[in-house]
């Protein structure tokens, strides 16, 4: 899979000055006699619950797809494990590129309209994130109340939180006046835009906005929502049986808190799998609550390889059974697919 070259150093040069975050100031033979320690069999739940949010992210980009065409979730479930293993091996998250490619070639969905949907995954996966870190905010304060962290995690997640809302109106634009925001993004393009490139880039964002049409349902945006909500809350039953793992002793509500917090980190560019940029964030909330350098440590170097390893292995059997390799080049595929769809549009 072609990747350029500057992504992969800047993301590697970003992954060391966190992993040098992550790893200063800690005693490693006491990492190492925690980890050896751990409960396994808490490990192993908390992969369980991971793996039924996979499952509901199916479900959901199955609710997203639905306007469009309807798509069984056992044809889905590989595609989206593809892609998550994709994510964790390759730099600019390759494994949303990967799921339009796939999903292209085996259910015939418009490369325009396939990608539509998986921006609406994350723009709801935020706000999810941003509802847990803003709702339970207050636990962090009453354990820190005097960390330089509580004010900046504050700032972050005002700053975060209104461009998440500037990308909301615009999908809302998109979704409750679709003719309105054609006409904008048509002026933008032949005002802006070269062309040879006018027509395909019309098409593209024509398939894009009816790529939007489930939100344009009340009761489906609802059901949306509550698949968002749902994933983060179960899957930090990963986090909770890591921490039954090691003998640490947070609340749930707490452990909300350090899974939203954690994945706002991730929003920062890094190497494939956030790493280092996971590693810190982990660490340091686990410390904001009390937690020792080591037990932080040993806690999110555990549950790395508990989020990493178990999808990752899945993905990439999938990723073989369909024929690609470490060589294939994705965007090429991806080019020729968009091709044949502004072909069949004309």
């Amino acid at each position: 899979m072609k990747i350029k070259r500057w992504h992969i150093w800047a993301g590697l040069l970003i992954s060391a000055i966190f992993l040098w975050l992550a790893f200063r100031k800690v005693d490693f033979a006491l990492v190492w006699e925690q980890l050896k320690a751990a409960n396994l069999t808490y490990v192993a739940l908390g992969i369980g619950a991971y793996f039924v949010t996979l499952f509901v992210r199916t479900w959901r980009w199955q609710v997203l797809l639905m306007p469009m065409k309807s798509v069984s979730l056992v044809k889905l479930f590989p595609i989206l494990s593809a892609g998550y293993m994709a994510n964790n091996i390759y730099p600019a998250r390759a494994g949303d590129l990967l799921r339009t490619v796939l999903l292209r070639k085996k259910a015939e969905v418009p490369i325009s309209a396939s990608l539509a949907t998986i921006i609406v995954e994350h723009l709801f996966d935020g706000i999810a994130i941003m509802a847990l870190v803003l709702l339970n905010l207050g636990q962090l304060i009453n354990f820190a109340p005097n960390s330089q962290w509580v004010g900046i995690i504050e700032t972050s997640a005002f700053w975060v939180g209104l461009i998440f809302g500037l990308i909301l109106l615009v999908f809302i634009g998109m979704v409750l006046l679709p003719e309105k925001m054609q006409v904008v993004t048509n002026w933008v393009i032949n005002h802006l835009v070269p062309t040879k490139l006018r027509d395909k880039l019309s098409g593209i964002v024509e398939k894009f906005i009816d790529g939007l049409r489930v939100l344009r349902s009340p009761l489906q945006s609802l059901l949306v929502m509550f698949q968002s909500v749902l994933i983060w809350v179960i899957e930090t039953g990963l986090y909770w049986g890591v921490m039954k793992a090691m003998g640490l002793n947070l609340t749930f509500q707490s452990l909300l808190m350090i899974v939203g917090i954690v994945n706002l980190v991730l929003l920062v560019p890094a190497a494939p799998g956030g790493l280092g940029t996971f590693d810190a964030a982990t660490k340091s909330m686990m410390e904001l609550f009390g937690v020792s350098p080591e037990n932080a440590l040993s806690y999110a170097l555990l549950l790395r390889v508990a989020l990493w390893l178990p999808v990752t292995l899945v993905g990439a059997f999938f990723f073989v059974k369909e024929g690609f390799g470490l060589t294939t080049d994705l965007k090429s595929i991806q080019e020729e697919y968009k091709d044949e769809d502004a072909n069949q549009a004309e």
